[in-house]
């Protein structure tokens, strides 16, 4: 018999992987939106993702929702530890969307609608860091549900994982904006990414050891012999993307800084991957204590097999079609 709930596991960390990548650089542009000189500067950058930003949020509805179908326990068990930062989030990201269209319908007022825009972007990925971070510090389960307080999600490691996260964003957005502009915020988003790869590799440096001491089943599958052989080959093969990602940056290519820093998050997911799999909740619930029955992991995965190649698509076409640089004035 196939495990489908491996294949239920596989789907839900691609739309978390596919919602990272295509929502991160929208995101970080809105942490950026302070920075960018009021007029042609913002409108550019707005006009950037104008046509992609909405539709890159089909993958945390995904996300979201096939937790609930296919892991019904752990979706049980995470939404009330975790109530405060998941508001937190759609507050933010509704928000965000208010102000990205009253910006532009309410222009007596554009300058709250940036306000308000950066505030959302800010805050929704914050809290998606801090929900990360707290659920590898750990939640506290009893028998079948959650057994923590209020506050048990807030700690110093989420803290650093929500300001890393948020520092990840906008090195995608000052990177998507170096692929997709030219003149002085082009020249702008090159200073900023260089500052912000620092710093996004600092936090990396900082949150992996923060994290090795949370648990011990962490700490054993990074370092216990012989295992570390091959756990070795993830900040190995950090530190040459990183090195290309600068090298990319002083040789003023425009594709490759976001490629490469999209290969930084896809290593920093390869990284959460072997600490925690086959938890779904780590060291708590495993996938397989949490999925639902065989026949309705069945039934929910004819849905999924038809309709992800179609979001598939529609968003490739998407961005087929708004390829090529941007200005304040929209795609050219």
């Amino acid at each position: 018999m196939i495990d489908l709930t491996v294949i239920w596991a596989g789907i839900i960390g691609f739309a978390i992987i596919a919602y990272v990548v295509m929502d991160g650089f929208d995101l970080g542009i809105g942490i950026l939106f302070p920075r960018f000189a009021v007029g042609p500067q913002r409108d550019t950058a707005m006009n950037s993702i104008a046509p992609v930003w909405d539709g890159n949020e089909t993958w945390l509805v995904l996300g979201g929702g096939g937790l609930l179908a296919a892991f019904p326990l752990a979706y049980a068990i995470i939404l009330p530890a975790l109530y405060a930062p998941l508001i937190a989030m759609l507050l933010g990201l509704v928000l965000r969307g208010v102000a990205f269209e009253f910006r532009w319908r309410d222009p007596a007022h554009r300058p709250l609608w940036d306000a308000a825009f950066t505030a959302g972007s800010a805050v929704a990925t914050f809290a998606q860091g801090i929900t990360l971070g707290a659920l590898l510090q750990g939640i506290t389960v009893t028998g079948r549900a959650y057994g923590g307080g209020w506050w048990e999600w807030l700690s110093p490691f989420s803290l650093l994982t929500g300001a890393g996260l948020v520092i990840g964003y906008a090195l995608l957005g000052s990177c998507w904006l170096i692929w997709k502009t030219t003149g002085d915020l082009q020249d702008q988003a090159y200073r900023y990414a260089r500052r912000l790869g620092f710093a996004l590799l600092g936090a990396i440096v900082l949150v992996s050891l923060a994290t090795l001491q949370l648990e011990t089943k962490y700490y054993l599958r990074w370092l216990s012999f012989p295992g570390v052989l091959a756990t070795a080959q993830v900040p190995l093969a950090s530190a040459v993307v990183s090195v290309l990602f600068f090298r990319s940056l002083a040789r003023r290519r425009e594709f490759q800084p976001f490629a490469y820093a999209l290969g930084l998050f896809g290593l920093c997911i390869v990284g959460l991957g072997i600490s925690i799999w086959p938890d779904v909740i780590p060291a708590r619930v495993t996938i397989w204590q949490a999925a639902a029955p065989y026949r309705s992991q069945l039934f929910m995965l004819v849905g999924a097999g038809l309709m992800v190649p179609v979001i598939l698509a529609y968003t490739g076409w998407a961005y087929w079609v708004f390829r090529g640089k941007v200005g304040a004035e929209g795609y050219h």
